[in-house]
């Protein structure tokens, strides 16, 4: 049942991720450039804004599904943060060194990109939690610091983006939100 439960919980986490993901790519625009919607939507096209796209789909089907699964998994916080995490970095690492070898990229590399990083995200998250290993008070402080970090950082870097390859829109050359 445990196992069922999880599958059934991961499922719909990929697919709430995936679906509010794609969204999150257009409410920018839609919302009239509004500043909060731009806080965890895409602002431009640089590799940064789209992390949000990852990023705040899966923290929140994160929380939705705890609320279901709490009593599946001692160790969630942690499996979910590294799931998050290694969504994050596949989507860095590919595309940089796809982009790296061929000089350009392709939409419909980038958008697999996307799915990939989702479906590998919840499915390392999965992983973490059918191990049934113990944690500890200080991973979940260290789980929930790290996702609080992200957080922070992507709304920040939102308005005050390093000017670094990360935060630069490939089509304007600009950096964060258009001002």
């Amino acid at each position: 049942m445990k196992t069922n439960k999880l599958i059934l919980a991961q499922i719909g986490a990929v697919i709430f991720s995936l679906i509010l993901g794609t969204l999150l790519h257009f409410t920018y625009e839609w919302s009239g450039q509004n500043a909060i919607v731009g806080s965890f939507s895409a602002v431009n096209e640089s590799i940064w804004e789209h992390l949000k796209l990852i990023f705040f789909p899966m923290l929140l089907a994160g929380i939705i599904e705890y609320i279901w699964i709490r009593k599946e998994s001692n160790q969630y916080l942690e499996a979910k943060t590294i799931g998050i995490f290694t969504a994050i970095c596949f989507v860095i690492v590919f595309y940089y060194t796809y982009t790296g070898i061929l000089g350009y990229h392709f939409l419909l590399v980038d958008i697999l990109t996307f799915i990939i990083s989702i479906l590998l995200g919840e499915w390392v998250a999965y992983r973490i939690m059918k191990l049934g290993n113990e944690s500890t008070i200080t991973t979940k402080i260290l789980s929930g610091i790290i996702l609080l970090f992200f957080f922070i950082s992507f709304i920040v870097f939102t308005y005050y983006p390093p000017k670094v390859n990360l935060w630069k829109d490939p089509e304007t050359e600009r950096y964060g939100i258009g001002k």
